[in-house]
C-alpha cells in the first residue's frame, strides 16, 4: 500500500449532475424540466397555489392576535439566583439589577426588564432592583430578609367621562374668572 494507491470506495463521492450539457448526458436540452410553462422557468413561486381555487390557508378562519405592544421580560428564578450566589458569580451585598445579572452571566440579556419568579429556593438575602416579580417570589425573598425594589406603577388612564367633567369644570372656572 502506497500513498498514491489510496482511493475512496467506489460510489463514496458522487459528482453533481450538470444539466443542459448536450443530449448525450441524458439531461440535455430541457435539463429535466419538461417543456414550456411556468415550472420550466427559473424563479418559480407557486407554493400554496391551488389552480385558482381559494387556497386552504385562506379558507381557514383566522385565530389569535399578536400584540405589538407586548413587553418581553427576561425571567430569573429564585433557585437560579441561589446557584449563582453559591458559585460566587453574584454578591449579596450589592444591589442587583438587570445589568448586574447580565454581567454575572445569570441571564443572557435583560430584554425590556427582568422579572423574578418563585421556582426553587433562595437562602441568601439579596437586594434586587427589577422590573417585576410574582407574588410568591416577592414573599419568599422578603421572608429571608431580602429586599425587592420595583418601579412605581403607571397611573390609571383618565376615562372619557372624567375628561368631560374636567373640561366642563375648567370652562366654568374660566367663565367665572372672565366675569369677575
Amino acid at each position: 500500500m502506497k500513498l498514491n494507491d489510496l482511493r475512496d470506495n467506489p460510489g463514496a463521492r458522487k459528482s453533481r449532475v450538470r444539466v443542459g450539457r448536450g443530449i448525450g448526458s441524458g439531461v440535455g436540452k430541457t435539463a429535466g424540466r419538461g417543456q414550456k410553462g411556468q415550472k420550466s422557468r427559473s424563479g418559480v413561486s407557486i407554493a400554496g397555489f391551488e389552480g385558482g381555487q381559494m387556497p386552504l390557508h385562506m379558507r381557514l378562519p383566522k385565530r389569535g392576535f399578536n400584540n405589538v405592544f407586548r413587553k418581553y421580560f427576561a425571567e430569573v428564578n429564585l433557585g437560579t439566583l441561589q446557584i449563582a450566589v453559591d458559585a460566587g458569580k453574584i454578591n449579596g451585598d450589592t444591589v442587583l439589577d438587570g445589568a448586574a445579572l447580565v454581567a454575572a452571566g445569570v441571564i443572557s440579556h435583560a430584554r425590556e426588564g427582568v422579572r423574578l419568579l418563585a421556582k426553587g429556593t433562595l437562602t441568601t438575602p439579596l437586594k434586587l432592583k427589577l422590573t417585576g416579580a410574582s407574588a410568591a417570589a416577592k414573599a419568599a425573598l422578603e421572608a429571608i430578609g431580602g429586599t425587592l425594589e420595583l418601579p412605581a406603577p403607571k397611573p390609571e388612564p383618565i376615562s372619557r367621562d372624567d375628561q368631560k367633567v374636567n373640561r366642563a369644570a375648567a370652562r366654568a372656572a374660566k367663565a367665572s374668572a372672565a366675569k369677575a
